[in-house]
C-alpha cells in the first residue's frame, strides 16, 4: 500500500490523519503553512444581507470584529465551514455543494449585498449581476517548508491528498526547490480548481466526487490500494 500524505493546515490536519488512520492508511505530512489573523474593522451590518464565506478559518481567526456582524446570515462553501459559523454565533442561510463559485451563482436568484469574509490567497469569483460584493481579509497563510522526513519519503513517490488551492501551490513549490519528481506521486484533490492549480506532471490527478474531507480521503485510499494510471 502507498502512503498517505496531507498537508492541510491545523486544526484540519489532525482531524484528517486520525480519519485516514481509522480507514488503515498509513499517514505522513505536517500542515506546509500556518493561518494566523489579519486586523480588520468589520463594515456596518446595516449594508449588507448577508455574509459570503469560503473557509471556516473565517470563524477560527477573525476575533472580535466578527461580533458585530452576527445578525447577518452566512451563506458558506459547505458543512465544515457551517459548524465554524454556528458556533461562532451565526445563523447559516445557503450551504453549499461544489465550490463557492456554485454558492454564489445559486445565490443570484435574488439581487443581494454581500460582505465575503476571505483570506488573503482566495477564489476569484464571477458575480452575477444580482449580487454586489465587498471584501474583507480576516487571515493570512503562513508558508512552512516540506520537513526531512517527509522529502525522504516522497522520493520514492505516494498519494498527496490536497484539501485546497493553497495547499496545491505550496505543494509545487516544495517539491520543486528540492528536487522532487512529480512523476512519483498521485494526487487526490477536493475540486476542478485545485487540480488545476497543482500544475502538470504529477504520475496521476483525481478529483474527489464531492467537496468534502470524508469523499476526498476515501479517493486517496483507493489510489493508495492500487496502481493508479
Amino acid at each position: 500500500m502507498k502512503p498517505l500524505f496531507l498537508f492541510r493546515p491545523e486544526p484540519g490536519w489532525s482531524v484528517s490523519a486520525q480519519t485516514a488512520r481509522d480507514m488503515g492508511l498509513e499517514v505522513h505530512g505536517a500542515p506546509l503553512f500556518a493561518i494566523e489573523a489579519i486586523e480588520w474593522d468589520a463594515p456596518s451590518p446595516e449594508d449588507f444581507d448577508g455574509l459570503l464565506v469560503g473557509s471556516a478559518n473565517v470563524f477560527r481567526h477573525g476575533g472580535k470584529q466578527l461580533e458585530k456582524l452576527t445578525k447577518l446570515p452566512v451563506h458558506v462553501v459547505g458543512e465544515a465551514t457551517g459548524d465554524a459559523a454556528r458556533r461562532a454565533g451565526f445563523l447559516v442561510g445557503r450551504t453549499g455543494r461544489g465550490g463557492l463559485q456554485n454558492l454564489l451563482d445559486e445565490l443570484g436568484e435574488r439581487e443581494l449585498r454581500l460582505l465575503r469574509l476571505a483570506g488573503a490567497d482566495r477564489v476569484t469569483l464571477r458575480l452575477p449581476d444580482t449580487i454586489k460584493v465587498e471584501t474583507r481579509t480576516v487571515y493570512r497563510a503562513v508558508p512552512e517548508q516540506l520537513g526531512e522526513e517527509d522529502r525522504e519519503l516522497l522520493v520514492t513517490g505516494g498519494v498527496v491528498a490536497l484539501h485546497s488551492g493553497a495547499a496545491a501551490e505550496r505543494l509545487k513549490v516544495e517539491f520543486d526547490r528540492h528536487g522532487l519528481d512529480r512523476a512519483l506521486v498521485d494526487l487526490a484533490v477536493i475540486g476542478p480548481r485545485v487540480a488545476e492549480l497543482a500544475g502538470e506532471g504529477w504520475r496521476s490527478v483525481h478529483i474527489a466526487p464531492a467537496p468534502g474531507d470524508s469523499e476526498l480521503l476515501a479517493l486517496a485510499q483507493a489510489l493508495c490500494q492500487t496502481d493508479a494510471q
